[in-house]
């Protein structure tokens, strides 16, 4: 396993072609605890949103989920803003850092109000989308045919990996655009590699090789259980 970059945001990995396992890892990164607002209290609102598409924003603010954090953590958020003004996330008082400050909530106009009581609990992404930590995805490395008009294609192209030119073939990595471009002027230049570009892009609330490892340990936990009922 090689790294290819590696950001508080972003964790590409190049990899054996372990297609069940990358998607293992992908999927269990639904069961990392993560943080996010559960419970909204709306105490006035006189913005043009609906109560429930409010709540709705709120839980999808990304919130910096710490490692002391457990079962039993809960943080409480304050909001009370009057218009006439745009309500951003920042606006948001807690405990807890907000990732993102400048995500615009809603609008109040001149005298109209806005309260709001909330609470972060640590959740999973199989309960609620908004426990996912960020996206995680996977595709295969490929082999391509150099020629003249192909060379400039791959040359500039913006994959995950920068190509590699091994003797009359590039090993890279393209996107469906590029991958259409190549087939339009060789439909037989591609071939797959038993590799893999695994990578993972963070929501901000924690870095992303945390959601790498913590996905390792959800699998992990995930096969004790089903090697204790086995016995």
């Amino acid at each position: 396993m090689e790294v290819i970059e590696k950001t508080p945001e972003k964790l590409i990995l190049r990899m054996p072609a372990n297609e069940s396992l990358a998607n293992a890892l992908r999927r269990s990164v639904s069961e990392i605890p993560t943080l996010a607002i559960d419970e909204v209290e709306i105490f006035k609102n006189d913005s043009a949103l609906y109560d429930e598409v409010l709540a709705h924003r709120l839980g999808l603010i990304p919130l910096k989920t710490e490692k002391s954090m457990n079962s039993k953590t809960k943080v409480d958020f304050k909001l009370s803003k009057t218009g006439p003004c745009t309500v951003y996330s920042e606006d948001l008082q807690g405990s807890a850092e907000v990732v993102h400050p400048k995500i615009p909530l809603t609008i109040l106009a001149e005298g109209n109000k806005l309260e709001i009581v909330a609470t972060a609990i640590l959740g999973q992404g199989i309960n609620h989308a908004k426990y996912i930590p960020g996206l995680c995805y996977y595709r295969h490395i490929l082999e391509v045919k150099s020629t003249p008009d192909i060379d400039k294609i791959i040359q500039n192209s913006s994959g995950a990996m920068k190509p590699e030119k091994k003797g009359s073939k590039w090993v890279c990595d393209l996107n469906d655009a590029d991958i259409e471009a190549v087939t339009n002027v060789d439909k037989n230049a591609i071939t797959q590699l038993d590799e893999l570009v695994f990578i993972i892009e963070s929501y901000g609330n924690m870095p992303a090789k945390d959601v790498f490892a913590k996905s390792i340990e959800a699998l992990e936990e995930n096969l004790d259980e089903f090697e204790k009922a086995l016995k």
